[in-house]
């Protein structure tokens, strides 16, 4: 198990298949069936306080799951504690489990990132999976800066690709999908900044990580 602190409310958790069927007997029916699984998370939450100093003690927690690699599963989770957000103890009645799936089927993509930063996180991430050429993902990937956001436009995405669904599932993680329009386009070139012209992932991990 490996766990990693994205932000203060955020961290990113990634576990063997192996090591989840030890705990559970069966891959299966951990999906479906959270409610025999929450020992797991218990265990989890408790790894991360001491390990990456992750407090989660009256918070809300959404946990999303996604498979990453051929044997691994990449869980993110995320704690809310707002004055509009009841507190939520951690007891097993209490966690709930989201399961994302991403399915590209579109011919362009428009996803946005919060800072750079996180920008700078999938290029790191994404170049740690040997399998996926981020060349072949698409015949243009353009990184925008548009009002203290960054929105990454993939255009002729590659559908046939081995590893497009694998490669847009790690992408959600560190940003939000959003429609794709030619006027939606227009504005970011018209009002943002071009931050890299094409080949923005390649050139990501070439230049930035």
């Amino acid at each position: 198990m490996k766990i990693e602190k994205l932000t203060e409310n955020k961290i990113r958790v990634i576990m063997n298949f192996k090591d989840i069927e030890n705990n559970t007997n069966d891959l299966h029916s951990f999906f479906n069936n959270m409610a025999n699984s929450q020992n797991i998370f218990l265990d989890i939450l408790e790894k991360a306080e001491k390990e990456v100093n992750f407090h989660t003690e009256g918070c809300k927690l959404l946990i999303e799951a996604f498979s990453a690699f051929e044997d691994s599963i990449v869980f993110t989770i995320t704690k809310f504690s707002t004055n509009d957000i009841a507190p939520i103890s951690n007891n097993k009645s209490k966690l709930t489990v989201k399961r994302k799936i991403h399915n590209p089927n579109l011919k362009n993509a428009v996803y946005e990132f919060n800072n750079f930063y996180c920008f700078c996180d999938f290029c790191k991430f994404i170049s740690n999976i040997s399998n996926i050429e981020t060349q072949k993902i698409a015949k243009k990937i353009v990184l925008y800066n548009y009002q203290n956001k960054f929105y990454l436009i993939f255009k002729d995405i590659n559908l046939k690709y081995e590893y497009i669904h694998k490669f847009f599932n790690i992408l959600s993680e560190f940003s939000k999908f959003q429609n794709y329009s030619n006027n939606f386009e227009y504005k970011l070139s018209e009002h943002g900044r071009t931050f890299i012209k094409n080949n923005a992932i390649f050139k990501g991990i070439k230049y930035l990580i």
